[in-house]
């Protein structure tokens, strides 16, 4: 009788089904987030191997030959963000800042397409007359509020803030992502600068070795 009497009521099904969706949701979350600092754990430890070290050394030569047949002389900015780009495709899109480093560069594309455009608007601002003066103030304003905002803040949420901006893609992630991120981020930046510091003493021997031989070479032709 009580049965028949709760199948016929219909707030009683309903809280039950949305107590199941619930459930339901939350089961989903907790199997994405394990799946998540899984794959992150999964991919510090490649990071710490000889075999991915050699792999991106082996792309990171074959990147800063291209950036040296592009340009007569390549700076300093071109390498790091080759060095950034073939780090970021060893990871394999599997972080966010691998996909925020691989997207960065479509990004300055269109900003480099928008500053053009904002140029010629400023240029014809000034043509016209037009007085610039009020939307300074007004970015100015916006950057105090910003500064105030920010100094009111906690020390742990200023902190994790920071870090946020220093790992690529994680500005406005949550803390457990970007702490997450954060460690995947840095055992990346540890292997790219053993696999540098190696090409670099790599390339000192082999200069060190030539330069040998054309002395030898040098002195073999005077002597005779």
């Amino acid at each position: 009788m009580s049965s028949s009497l709760m199948s016929a009521n219909p707030v009683v099904n309903s809280d039950r089904s949305r107590r199941r969706k619930k459930k339901k949701i939350q089961s989903h979350g907790l199997g994405e987030n394990s799946n998540y600092n899984h794959q992150c754990q999964n991919s510090s430890i490649e990071w710490k191997s000889d075999a991915q070290q050699q792999i991106y050394s082996s792309k990171l030569l074959q990147a800063l030959r291209q950036v040296r047949l592009s340009s007569d002389s390549p700076g300093p900015k071109r390498v790091h963000e080759a060095a950034d780009r073939v780090l970021a495709a060893a990871a394999r899109g599997r972080t966010r800042w691998s996909r925020a480093i691989l997207t960065n560069r479509l990004k300055l594309k269109f900003m480099k397409k928008n500053n053009i455009v904002k140029r010629q608007n400023k240029v014809m601002t000034v043509i016209t007359g037009g007085s610039s003066s009020s939307s300074r103030q007004q970015k100015k304003s916006k950057v105090r509020i910003l500064g105030l905002r920010s100094k009111s803040l906690p020390a742990v949420q200023r902190k994790a803030r920071v870090l946020s901006r220093l790992v690529p893609g994680c500005r406005k992630e949550s803390l457990p992502v970007v702490l997450e991120e954060a460690t995947d981020y840095i055992a990346a930046l540890e292997m790219q600068v053993r696999a540098m510091s190696a090409l670099a003493e790599l390339l000192s021997l082999s200069g060190s070795s030539s330069t040998a031989r054309g002395g030898a070479g040098h002195n073999q032709f005077s002597s005779s």
